[in-house]
């Protein structure tokens, strides 16, 4: 069995974190070559995205759901260019419900 040898503090991560992070593996799926390597990093960013809307439900922070909302539309828009509309659609879905 491989284990890792560092453990990943994710779930420990504050909501402007987990965007933040999400924000890196966006920035990321936009600018990579390879769309296996940005379908990964996009289906990362919608995991960080789902921590922090989350935990910024329980806080009722309006400016940082807005941000979250935006980033989900973002997501969404590069999902779309890249061919994948069925998760597009889930991703501006997503961004709709926030706001």
């Amino acid at each position: 069995m491989i284990s890792s040898i560092i453990s990943s503090p994710r779930g420990t991560l504050s909501p402007q974190q987990a965007l933040k992070l999400a924000n890196v593996y966006l920035d990321n799926a936009c600018i990579v070559d390879d769309g296996d390597i940005a379908l990964v990093l996009c289906h990362d960013t919608e995991v960080s995205l789902s921590s922090a809307k989350k935990a910024v439900r329980r806080a009722e922070d309006q400016h940082l759901i807005g941000e979250i909302a935006t980033t989900y539309m973002v997501l969404g828009e590069l999902l779309e260019s890249r061919g994948h509309l069925n998760e597009a659609k889930v991703s501006y879905k997503k961004a709709g419900k926030l706001g």
